[in-house]
């Protein structure tokens, strides 16, 4: 692949070749659990499907390139992902994360491995030389979302990735909201990007895929282990269709955030609408920093009502006819979600207050329709 390739150039090529059997341009779904060996103790690179599968070669290949990253590895969805990072941990190892944090990776990691003995800070990391304090002997990995999930604050990878330098210390981030075509962590410092391929690089809702990229050889070796031998990789079905996701994705992240952008707008003026969170806005306590890493804002919001209370929420969402109420985010469709019943109730109403969740906060996941349509939709909500 030319180095110098554009997104967009990147979106559709990088990592895919013609299938060399047939010559066929889009890569086929290879649907066989098992391949035929050449002979005993004959070196092949497909042996058997858990390990490794031609789809799923190419969409890895695809990831990777789009985050200027070495090595791509994808899995059965974004949580698998994340879990594969936190075996890379003992007990009694420390990881700092964000506190305004996806609900189930909170869970994931305060449910099923603090009990093992690995050590959890949740921490406001919106200013970035407040993390520093938070470090001691024993931290192994700082874990970042931004824009988080679902308050859309903003962290500084670069400023992060400056103080954690030759600490032995892994900076992870989520970059789901942003995705390859807005913001790039390896590029910042970070050691390890991780995708919610379900949400925007696959785009269409149909699908479930997480996904990681790294640089390091030697990190990248233990997360393949991890891959093989755990084994929650991803279907050369869903490979496929986030293969075919990929292809537009410049294309409809052109549109989300144009669209967000409007909205976002619209939103800030209306008279029944305390607070919007959207890091395109001038007002955005961290807009400056994402200005700074960001290529453009992206296509998620979220919104306090300044009747604030989970009825008058229940209210509005009952009367929206382009947006669907439904969990997920960054497929074509605009959809709203109520993040203290939804995406966030395993959290405690404490541990939400303090990542700014609050009964009256909607989140919007601004999809690809006419823009038009979609604030009208609100605005006949909202009347």
């Amino acid at each position: 692949m030319d180095e110098t390739m554009k997104f967009g150039s990147k979106a559709v090529h990088a990592g895919v070749k013609p299938d060399p059997s047939n010559g066929a341009i889009m890569t086929p779904i290879f649907q066989s659990s098992s391949f035929a060996q050449g002979g005993l103790g004959a070196e092949q690179e497909y042996v058997y499907a858990r390990s490794k599968n031609p789809t799923r070669t190419q969409v890895q290949d695809s990831i990777a390139a789009l985050e200027n990253g070495k090595h791509g590895l994808v899995f059965g969805s974004g949580m698998a992902a994340i879990d594969a990072v936190v075996k890379l941990f003992k007990p009694g190892d420390q990881i700092l994360s964000i506190n305004a944090l996806y609900g189930g990776t909170h869970r994931l990691f305060t449910q099923v491995y603090a009990p093992f003995g690995i050590d959890f800070e949740f921490i406001d990391m919106e200013d970035a030389h407040g993390v520093e304090a938070h470090i001691g002997p024993h931290t192994k990995m700082i874990w970042i979302e931004t824009p988080t999930n679902p308050s859309l604050s903003i962290v500084d990878i670069e400023a992060i990735a400056a103080i954690v330098k030759g600490k032995g210390i892994l900076l992870v981030v989520d970059n789901t909201f942003a995705t390859p075509y807005l913001q790039n962590p390896l590029d910042l410092g970070a050691d390890i990007v991780m995708h919610s391929a379900t949400k925007y690089l696959g785009g269409h809702s149909d699908t479930l895929m997480g996904a990681l990229v790294v640089r390091d050889d030697a990190l990248a070796k233990k997360l393949y282990a991890l891959q093989n031998n755990c084994g929650a990789i991803s279907g050369p079905f869903d490979c496929f269709l986030v293969l075919r996701g990929i292809k537009t994705l410049h294309l409809r992240m052109k549109q989300h955030c144009k669209n967000a952008m409007l909205l976002a707008h619209y939103l800030e003026q209306h008279p029944k609408v305390d607070r919007v969170n959207y890091p395109g806005l001038e007002h955005h306590p961290n807009h400056h920093i994402a200005k700074k890493q960001m290529r453009d804002f992206g296509g998620m919001l979220s919104f306090v009502l300044k009747d604030e209370n989970q009825s008058a929420a229940e209210m509005l969402i009952s009367k929206l006819k382009v947006f669907t109420l439904a969990e997920s985010l960054g497929g074509v469709e605009s959809l709203i979600g109520h993040p203290a019943t939804m995406t966030h109730a395993s959290l405690s109403k404490e541990d939400r207050a303090k990542a700014g969740i609050t009964d009256g906060l909607l989140r919007l996941s601004v999809g690809v329709e006419d823009p038009e349509d979609i604030i009208k939709d609100l605005e006949q909500a909202l009347a």
